[in-house]
C-alpha cells in the first residue's frame, strides 16, 4: 500500500450528508472503494476530492476524473461517470460485458438494491486514475 495525501473538499461531505441514508452507504461503499484502490496503486501519492459539477469526484495527476452521484429523478440507482472522450467506459464493456450496466460511454450504473462487482469495478477505477499513463494501452493496463 502507497502513502496516500487525501485532499477532500468539505463540500463533498456535506453532499454525502444530504443523500437519503440507504444511498449514502451506498455512495459511501464506493467512496471507499475508490480511496482503497488509490492506495493500491503504485504511482498514486495524492488524490483529491472534490465537487465537479456538483457530484462528488476524484481526481489524481495521472488520471482522469471519477465523478459519482445518485438522482432522486432515477431513485433505483446511483452511477459512476468517466469522462465520455475517453476509452474508459468502451472498454469496461469489452472487458467485463455484462457485470455491469453502462450508460453511454460516460458511467457505469449500479442498481441501489445490489451490491456492485467489487473486483471488476476496481480495475475500473484504477484504470481511470492512471488514464494518462495506460491509455495508449489496449486494454488500459486492465
Amino acid at each position: 500500500m502507497n502513502d496516500l495525501e487525501i485532499k477532500t473538499s468539505s463540500a463533498v461531505d456535506s453532499i454525502f450528508e444530504n443523500y437519503p441514508k440507504n444511498v449514502r452507504e451506498k455512495m459511501s461503499v464506493l467512496r471507499n472503494l475508490v480511496i482503497e484502490t488509490a492506495k493500491e496503486t503504485e504511482g498514486i501519492t495524492q488524490l483529491e476530492e472534490a465537487l465537479k459539477w456538483g457530484e462528488p469526484s476524484f481526481l489524481t495527476k495521472k488520471g482522469s476524473t471519477i465523478r459519482m452521484d445518485w438522482k432522486s429523478k432515477t431513485p433505483d440507482q446511483y452511477a459512476m461517470y468517466f469522462q465520455c472522450t475517453s476509452r474508459l467506459v468502451e472498454t469496461f464493456k469489452m472487458l467485463f460485458g455484462d457485470a455491469f450496466n453502462y450508460e453511454g460511454k460516460r458511467a457505469l450504473v449500479f442498481p441501489i438494491d445490489k451490491e456492485p462487482p467489487r473486483e471488476e469495478l476496481k480495475h475500473c477505477i484504477r484504470a481511470a486514475l492512471l488514464y494518462h499513463s495506460v491509455k495508449h494501452l489496449p486494454t488500459l493496463g486492465i
